[in-house]
């Protein structure tokens, strides 16, 4: 019985029985023939023939006993002779192994990252029913404010995932399609103290049924509920376990225990559930915090818009649980028809021409997070490592096609002695899985190293924001690669192993008949094929991480605008701590100060965002010459005194910030400030536009306040002040629909160079610079030497200004570019390190392949010798074939190269995906190393004694 008839029968034992059960029938029918024809009547001659057959039931049970254990015996002889017939070839073996431990364990290793990363689901109960809102239009709305904390997955058109807090609170009343709804907002950072030393610490807005929406429980304590949403409750938060832990040492007396929130008191009033890490993928968190305290807890600056009543003011996630029997597409409609109302009726923020509409997303893809900024360079990477396993299947293979012609003998006997080419297939493809599973049980512990290593790179000096640990999805993955790499690379030896001819292989030397050569060479045309694969696998990878890596060089070849050398940056946020922006000026003049006496410091500025560091702030402006209504959008930064000194950015026109011109911008700002703060008081929560009628007097104060001093940068003046001079200009607010938002404005007074602000891919944009007189600075200190010698110094100067006044992103310029360009340094390392195995793989192959050759054409290399040939031939003869695979392999290669590195555009910067300098540049590397795999066994050629090679056999 075949092998897959047995197995078939293990799993279809109706069928089994129906066979036997006709069987028994046949032998009976035979016997009671048998009994008639002696003289029996019918009857007898049946009965006789049962009662000589017994109990059929139990003999099927015996014959079915019987098969199983005879397959599982034939499995088992199959698994120890493959184990010692491995034992036998320790160097093949050991080989083998390790090659299959490096294939199994990248593939492994970078489907952990992928499991944790897009497909592990999140900790809460029953994941499927949970829903994100989401809205769009064909116009954006009239708001007042918008953010997003980066949520949601990418959508393209107008529209995302933030919401107001009325419009949560009024779906949430009126859609009877969801048992519970919840709304958060975060993390962001803010500074804690009365724990130690002030920190900066990461906490979530969430509203009062978050908990209970998600099915989160607490591990101490209790959670945030409804009470704690309203305005006259005591703040409360909930802590992240981790951070309980860490901060607070896991002390179940933390639970009663105030801490303060910026200027805030709270009270701690529970610890999160352990599996319950964070919402969004990626965005790591320390504690929540309810809705209420949004207005105390700011963390940003946000002026003083009341973003709990104001409808104008968006910037929570809203998520939906569904009730039973309810389909999303159903919930979907409630929720678009209220949301329409409150758009074209309520708030009147749409008009009906724009069709505002929301979409439900399941909450596992509408909360996308991180995954985004990750998830490409998994990809590459899984389908690079991919690369990989059939590289090391095809090295192996070709090593077992090698190893099987020294078996040659050995099969014929066995064929001889009447054994199936089916059975000799299933013994060498049993060789080739326990090779398999013993190169998966070594590629288990190169996976957890890989993984390591990987996490290393990934964090960028930070804790991975994702768990990265085994699970089912992982073992399962890992058990699937094994068998499938073992009957990948054991299938084309077993199959040829099986095909032997008995007459020549029975004598003493097959080779030295006639006919053998012709024989092995066909064999060995499939050893050929092997080489040229892995060789043209190889020149992918190497084509793409050529590109990978030329994309990095051109992206740190790029001028900034500035010198990013000697620079140590570090950022601090006084308002966490309670400073007004007096106190704020005041604290930044006197740290300048402070900084610039340090030994080696030159020069000593901040802003408010640190250059490069992906920050990017921008609005729109009004032009005085230019048409109503027709803004100027452009990027925004303010920064401090001697700023474009300290960074090098040349002065075009006119002259620096000085220090009148910060004073004129501090005036204006607490006029600005002044008339906020009054109008914030008087606010009934409808979204008003202040205009020239009935103004008050701090609007008078305001709007006669003089123009704030502005330096724009030369794609400004070249894209918006084309052919005029613009020292002296002024630039009014922005202009929409019929009214014009009334204020000071702008005066132009210099003209500094471009500057990249945000990102080294993004075209050099118009920016405007104006004085910071309040909000968080990032400190630039130019020094002589090494600058982060003077962190500690920077450090104890910040502690004697305050205690409360944490520092963050204390690095150097030049790590702030490597951080922005984390995923092109990630990408470019991992390719490369993958391509180098890959190249390793492919020689290996090819060494093995030539090497055997020689040594089964050693008769004939000692024969051309005798008959006059130089060594220098037999090693041109070596090379040759060496370097015809590895040329066949690299134009296969490379042809296919070409049709795989088209997908990688987007990653890839000031190079083409099919650059022809890349593509020779591969070519070359891999014909060089491919010579080097071919010397050694050329050189054993030109060694071969012609006396010993003729008595060979």
């Amino acid at each position: 019985m075949s092998v897959l008839r047995r197995i078939t029968n293990l799993f279809h034992r109706s069928q089994l029985d129906q066979e036997i059960e006709a069987e028994l029938c046949s032998h009976i029918a035979m016997r009671t023939a048998d009994n008639i024809a002696a003289g029996m009547s019918p009857e007898e001659a049946r009965r006789d023939a049962l009662l000589r057959f017994g109990n059929r039931a139990v003999l099927k049970e015996r014959v079915t006993a019987a098969d199983a254990q005879m397959f599982v015996d034939s499995i088992w002889q199959d698994f120890c002779y493959g184990l010692r017939m491995l034992r036998k070839s320790p160097g093949f073996t050991a080989v083998a192994v390790l090659t299959i431990a490096l294939g199994v364990g990248a593939n492994t290793a970078i489907f952990s990252f992928i499991d944790a990363v897009l497909l592990r689901s999140i900790p809460v109960k029953d994941p499927q029913q949970l829903v994100v809102f989401n809205w769009s239009a064909r116009a954006k709305p009239k708001l007042q404010g918008h953010s997003e904390y980066g949520d949601c997955a990418d959508q393209t058109g107008i529209g995302d995932c933030s919401f107001s807090i009325p419009f949560y609170k009024t779906v949430r009343a009126q859609a009877g399609a969801f048992s519970g709804m919840a709304a958060f907002a975060g993390p962001l950072d803010v500074d804690l103290s009365g724990n130690g030393a002030a920190s900066i610490v990461r906490g979530l807005y969430v509203s009062g049924d978050f908990f209970s929406t998600l099915g989160v429980s607490t591990f101490i304590g209790r959670p945030l509920t409804p009470s704690d949403d309203s305005p006259s409750a005591p703040p409360a938060i909930v802590l992240n376990y981790a951070y309980w832990a860490r901060a607070f040492g896991a002390a179940p007396s933390v639970i009663g225990r105030t801490v303060r929130l910026d200027s805030t008191t709270v009270t701690i009033v529970g610890v999160a559930d352990a599996h319950f890490t964070n919402l969004t993928p990626g965005k790591p968190l320390d504690f929540f915090m309810p809705l209420s305290v949004a207005d105390s807890v700011r963390g940003e600056w946000w002026g003083n818009e009341n973003r709990l009543s104001d409808p104008t003011n968006w910037w929570v996630v809203i998520l939906g649980r569904l009730k039973p029997g309810v389909s999303i597409s159903q919930a979907q409609a409630a929720a678009t028809t209220i949301f329409r109302n409150e758009m074209l009726h309520g708030a009147a923020l749409s008009k009906s021409g724009d069709a505002p509409i929301v979409f439900l997303r399941p909450v596992r893809s509408g909360l996308g997070g991180e995954t985004s900024q990750i998830a490409p360079a998994l990809y590459v990477t899984m389908v690079i490592v991919a690369f990989i396993l059939l590289i090391a299947c095809a090295n192996v293979a070709g090593l077992a096609l090698a190893r099987s012609a020294s078996r040659q003998k050995e099969m014929a006997v066995r064929l001889a002695l009447g054994a199936s080419r089916a059975r000799i297939v299933r013994q060498l493809l049993t060789e080739s899985i326990v090779l398999a599973c013993a190169g998966g049980a070594l590629g288990v512990l190169v996976a957890v190293w890989g993984v390591d290593a990987i996490a290393t790179l990934l964090s960028n000096g930070q804790p991975f924001p994702f768990a990265v640990a085994p699970d089912w999805r992982v073992l399962l993955f890992t058990l699937a690669i094994t068998f499938l790499t073992g009957i990948l690379f054991g299938l084309g030896p077993s199959l040829r192993g099986s095909r032997v001819d008995l007459t020549p292989s029975l004598k003493e030397s097959a080779s030295s008949l006639p006919g053998a050569a012709a024989h092995t060479g066909r064999r060995f045309r499939l050893g050929d094929a092997l080489v040229v694969a892995q060789v043209a696998l190889s020149v992918v990878v190497l084509v793409g991480a050529g590109l990978l890596v030329r994309t990095l060089r051109n992206l740190h070849s790029i001028n900034p605008g500035f010198d990013a050398q000697n620079i140590l940056l570090f950022g601090i946020d006084p308002h966490l701590a309670g400073y007004t922006d007096q106190q704020t000026q005041q604290l930044y003049a006197n740290l300048q100060q402070r900084f610039a006496a340090l030994p080696g410091v030159i020069s000593v500025s901040y802003s408010e965002e640190a250059l490069l560091a992906g920050g990017w702030s921008a609005g729109d402006i009004h032009v005085d010459s230019a048409p109503a209504k027709q803004n100027a959008n452009t990027g925004k930064l303010p920064v401090g005194l001697d700023f474009f000194a300290t960074m090098h950015i040349p002065i075009l026109a006119g002259h620096s910030f000085t220090s009148a011109d910060f004073a004129i911008a501090a005036a204006t700002n607490a006029a600005e400030k002044a008339r906020d703060a009054a109008s914030a008081k008087t606010d009934t929560g409808s979204p008003s536009t202040p205009t020239s009628a009935s103004p008050t007097a701090l609007d008078e104060a305001y709007y006669h306040s003089a123009p704030v001093p502005l330096i724009i940068n030369e794609s400004f003046a070249r894209k918006y002040l084309a052919n005029r001079n613009p020292i002296g200009l002024h630039m009014g607010d922005v202009e929409r629909d019929e009214v014009r938002s009334p204020g000071p404005g702008y005066t132009i007074v210099g003209v500094v160079g471009d500057t990249k602000y945000a990102y080294l891919r993004r075209a050099t944009a118009p920016i405007i610079f104006f004085p910071l007189v309040s909000n968080e600075a990032h400190f630039e200190l130019r020094v002589a030497a090494n600058p982060t010698a003077l962190a500690k110094n920077v450090r104890e100067i910040v502690l004697q200004a305050g205690d409360n006044l944490p520092l963050t992103d204390v690095r150097t310029q030049t790590e702030q570019i490597d951080q922005i360009l984390f995923r092109e340094r990630l990408m470019s390392r991992l390719s490369s390190f993958f391509a180098a195995l890959a190249l390793v793989l492919a020689c290996i192959g090819l060494y093995g392949l030539l090497s055997y050759e020689v040594a089964r054409r050693t008769r004939e290399l000692g024969i051309r010798v005798a008959l006059g040939a130089q060594h220098r031939d037999l090693s041109r003869l070596v090379i040759r074939q060496g370097i015809l695979l590895a040329l066949i392999g690299a134009a296969i290669g490379i042809a296919a190269g070409v049709s795989v590195t088209r997908f990688m555009s987007a990653m890839l910067y000031d190079v083409r995906a099919n650059d022809p300098l890349t593509m020779v540049a591969v070519a070359a590397l891999l014909i060089l190393v491919a010579f080097a795999a071919c010397y050694i066994p050329a050189s054993r050629a030109m060694k071969v004694d012609p006396m010993v090679a003729l008595r060979y056999e």
